[in-house]
């Protein structure tokens, strides 16, 4: 049954469904049954954050421990209009530069480290990754499953810190590993 698009911001015949393999929340046209991971163009991003936040924040499910070679990290990304996909779950289209969203990003570096906020409550309304429903948790990966820039980064870290800002194709990172 389609959601009502006055609370969720999306066009007609757009819905919010939930992916069973992926954990995470995507849009769904029941119409021409079309999906993607991106809002479609049309969407008031402001009713959808609202939406997502009540609905769709509460998705998080853990993975058991002792995956060998594995490491499990969050991250809050800010694209640009030069990411390889400049669109997100929040902006059918992103039309800010490098230097704007890393700008942006260095703000947010400076919340966390000030801890006026963590990663994971930032990454909720502000990243540009559809992880950000689960508090940017990426779940557990191993070598050669991400973006070599984010896993060099990700890999270095210890359990509970947090990297600088890494550059990536898809845009900019901060990076934190959970296990």
């Amino acid at each position: 049954m389609p959601v009502d698009p006055s609370e969720t911001g999306l066009p007609p015949n757009w819905e919010v469904r939930h992916s069973q393999s992926k954990n995470l929340p995507y849009y769904f046209n029941h119409a021409q049954k079309e999906s993607r991971w991106e809002p479609p163009a049309g969407t008031d991003t402001e009713k959808l954050k609202v939406y997502m936040a009540k609905y769709h924040s509460d998705t998080l499910v853990e993975t058991p421990a002792g995956q060998p070679g594995k490491i499990r990290a969050a991250h809050l990304l800010v694209k640009h209009r030069d990411s390889r996909r400049p669109s997100s779950w929040k902006e059918a289209e992103i039309t800010r530069t490098k230097q704007e969203a890393e700008e942006i990003l260095k703000s947010y570096e400076k919340r966390i480290k000030a801890r006026e906020i963590s990663l994971g409550e930032l990454a909720m309304s502000e990243s540009d990754c559809s992880s950000a429903r689960k508090r940017g948790d990426l779940g557990y990966f191993g070598r050669g499953d991400m973006q070599k820039e984010f896993e060099d980064a990700a890999f270095a870290l210890d359990v509970g810190e947090m990297s600088p800002i890494v550059s990536t194709a898809s845009g900019f990172h901060l990076i934190e590993r959970l296990q």
